[in-house]
């Protein structure tokens, strides 16, 4: 192995700071707006189950609809498309607190499922844009690592901030926020120049209705990170249920920011370093310790070994993730990437959403609910092993799939 760039340098190359920072400032609706829904429902006098179903339902139109809008992308450029989802999405979450969700669920329910279906494909956008900011390979791959390690700082502020703005001034400032956050965010990235200047690639090839899916390998691809998402719901619900068994309800926000702050942590890490062999040979190792990482789990026997011990899946995550995306980057049809993104990244949400459920169904049992986290790494790692001759048709190099337009300047070098 040898040295690369590191996140400090990094973040010293032009634009990266500000679509990183951006991007994660456009994304914290996504941690705030199913808390802040929870709560504005229970506010309006609301029953828990409805507040439940309203975040259940935002999330899985998030997850939908980011591959509508990923295609959009290729075909529009951000510019149009990334600012009309944001504006739809603002206007939906701005809507929320005047609507009285206990007299009028149907009305809130559209409004939400249209909030998730036009949520911004800015996660999507920024990693079709690292090729162009940072053509040098090795800064791309840090710039993807550290970008997905600090995901999960969206899910770490996000809940804590909605608790503290609807403490002090109510669940209604804590959705105007949240919205206000989204396009503040959305503006910042859509501003820049690489976002202004994206395009597709010159010369996409026709895949049909399918698109990325048309590849073989693409759809086993996201097959396998949607166990991921199970694995990070199931622990998320495995927290909720360690806390109430230990009397500690701190411990249900702690563990998964013990999580997110191993991803972050293993995202400067991995981004450091250039890795050995293929990219599907990358891939399956970081799979299998990812799904190794988990069993630890099932010996919990309290606090202290619970958050030290989640931990330590989190430094692996990254990996796994960063991984996924470079194969997605290698296999995606030119002039599907952003969608081929996308998909991914709503595959690792399905999952999330089914680790969630069946986690809840099995909550009542001590002895499968910290087993479930291990069993999404491992559906995960079993099947990539089963579609490595797919996932290994292009090799480990990932092409560049945007491009800015030509303008007097670019001609006259």
């Amino acid at each position: 192995m040898t040295s690369t760039t590191g996140s400090g340098p990094l973040l010293a190359q032009r634009h990266v700071a500000r679509l990183l920072f951006g991007t994660l400032i456009g994304r914290l609706p996504n941690g705030m707006a199913p808390v802040a829904i929870l709560l504005l429902v229970a506010d309006q006098g609301g029953s828990l189950k409805t507040g439940g179903l309203l975040c259940a339902l935002y999330g899985l139109a998030s997850a939908l609809g980011q591959p509508v809008l990923g295609r959009m992308v290729d075909r529009r450029g951000q510019t149009l498309v990334t600012a009309t989802a944001v504006l739809l999405t603002t206007v939906c979450l701005l809507a929320l607190p005047v609507v009285e969700v206990a007299a009028r669920p149907g009305l809130a329910a559209a409004l939400v499922a249209l909030a998730g279906l036009s949520t911004p494909p800015l996660e999507a956008g920024l990693r079709a844009l690292w090729p162009v900011v940072l053509p040098d390979e090795a800064r791309r791959r840090a710039a993807l690592a550290l970008d997905t390690g600090a995901q999960g700082l969206i899910y770490v502020t996000g809940p804590p901030l909605v608790a503290v703005l609807s403490t002090t001034a109510g669940p209604r400032t804590a959705m105007v926020v949240s919205a206000a956050l989204g396009l503040l965010g959305a503006a910042v990235v859509l501003s820049s120049a690489p976002s202004r200047r994206w395009r597709p690639a010159l010369a996409p090839q026709r895949t049909g209705a399918l698109g990325p899916l048309a590849h073989a390998g693409l759809r086993w691809l996201f097959v396998a990170v949607s166990g991921v998402g199970f694995a990070l719901g199931a622990m998320n619900v495995w927290a909720v249920a360690l806390a109430d068994q230990l009397r500690m309800d701190l411990l249900s926000g702690l563990i998964p920011a013990a999580l997110s702050t191993g991803s972050l942590v293993g995202g400067f890490l991995y981004g450091r370093r250039t890795w050995p062999g293929t990219l599907t040979a990358q891939l399956l190792s970081a799979a299998l310790l990812f799904a190794v990482g988990w069993l630890p789990l099932m010996a919990v026997t309290g606090p202290v070994s619970a958050i030290v011990l989640t931990a330590v899946p989190g430094l692996l995550l990254t990996a796994v993730i960063t991984s996924a995306f470079l194969t997605v980057d290698a296999l995606a049809p030119p002039g599907t990437t952003t969608e081929a993104y996308a998909w991914l990244i709503a595959a690792v949400g399905t999952g999330q959403a089914a680790g969630t459920a069946l986690s809840g169904a099995l909550a009542e049992h001590p002895l499968i609910s910290p087993a479930l986290p291990a069993a999404g790494a491992v559906l995960t790692l079993t099947v990539l092993l089963a579609a490595r001759r797919q996932l290994a048709v292009l090799g480990a190099t990932a092409r560049r799939r945007g491009r800015h337009r030509r303008t007097p300047a670019h001609a006259a070098r």
